[in-house]
């Protein structure tokens, strides 16, 4: 007798990615992938020049870990996702609407940090518009994380310039140093030393502050304690990087211009951030009221909303949803093709 068929089929073809998602969430998450890939052609431009940015400007290489911590802070809510039924909401639809008028004023005016705002925002809006409010809230914490994907912070560059020196001026005089300030420019015994754009300490600040958002929200309950840890943040790296400036002058009166500035390239570049998140997270360390994984608005928390199940109650359609968004993004491009020529490519 010839051996029986077998119906049994390779492992690689019984499963997909799609058999690891619940039957619920299938056709709301295609919706999604679908919408944010049509709104990132349309904002195209803007996403090409943020990862410029990221990948080549010293001040926001940080910015390429954001994605990863994203992904991370999603994968922690798992658990509580697969308890709730994504559905379109359609003021989420409003949402979006505005952040492509923002990315088209943007556009027009030429501000890159409206433009580049506006593209992220039109992706965090598009979430709330296919999964629903209630995953919004679900996901509060990723989804507003997601504004530290847009770089900023050059506009603070000329204020720590200023406030770099007065720290590093007053620190010289107190150490007996004869020196004159003139805005940005010490000028001491041995030499005129400049608070250059690069050592106005902005790369780290806005690091920490993008740090100190993530440790806030996933290490602590209370809103005093959140304030204070972000207050730290801004405040001790700006008061460190004065104090930089001021070891760079104090070491340059006995060693020589060279050797300071020397000292400064490796202090700066690879110790200077690494000691102030140490000394930030140690005096935090013992203040810290819960895990990351319980970061956040659980599942059950959510099912006692009645605000939800109001919102819940006229939810578009998928379909109604997905030409809504494809719309939107149609005639922000073409009204970026009218008044703002440079917007798409």
């Amino acid at each position: 007798m010839p051996p029986e068929a077998s119906n049994t089929q390779p492992s690689w073809q019984q499963e997909s990615v799609m058999d690891y998602v619940p039957e619920n969430w299938r056709a709301p998450l295609g919706l999604l992938v679908l919408c944010s890939a049509l709104l990132i052609f349309v904002t195209a431009r803007e996403w090409g020049e943020m990862f410029h940015q990221w990948w080549n400007i010293d001040t926001y290489t940080h910015i390429l870990l954001v994605p990863l911590i994203i992904i991370w802070l999603v994968w922690l809510r798992n658990d509580d996702l697969i308890k709730i039924a994504p559905k379109p909401w359609m003021p989420g639809l409003a949402l979006v609407a505005a952040g492509l008028g923002l990315w088209l004023v943007g556009r027009t005016t030429e501000i890159n940090l409206f433009a580049h705002a506006g593209a992220v925002g039109a992706l965090q809006a598009a979430v709330a518009a296919t999964l629903g409010l209630r995953v919004a809230f679900a996901l509060a914490l990723p989804l507003a994380f997601a504004v530290f994907l847009v770089p900023f912070g050059d506009e603070l560059i000329p204020a720590l310039q200023l406030v770099t020196a007065e720290i590093a001026i007053a620190l010289t005089h107190w150490s007996g140093v004869p020196a004159v300030v003139d805005g940005i420019f010490i000028e001491t015994p041995v030499g005129l030393f400049i608070v250059a754009e690069a050592c106005s300490g902005v790369k780290f600040l806005v690091a920490m502050v993008t740090l100190s958002v993530l440790v806030s929200f996933t290490r602590f309950d209370s809103w005093s304690r959140r304030a204070a840890f972000i207050a730290a943040s801004i405040i001790i790296p700006i008061i460190a990087n004065g104090i930089r400036a001021w070891g760079t002058i104090y070491i340059a009166q006995s060693q020589g211009v060279e050797f300071a500035a020397g000292f400064d390239h490796i202090f700066y570049g690879w110790i200077f951030f690494a000691l102030v998140v140490v000394i930030l997270i140690a005096g935090a360390w013992r203040f810290f009221e819960r895990e990351p994984d319980d970061y956040g608005w659980t599942a059950d928390d959510l099912s006692t909303w009645d605000l939800l199940a109001r919102a819940e109650r006229r939810s578009p359609s998928i379909s109604a949803t997905a030409g809504a968004i494809a719309a939107m993004a149609f005639a922000a491009a073409m009204l970026a093709v009218i008044v703002a020529p440079m917007a798409i490519g």
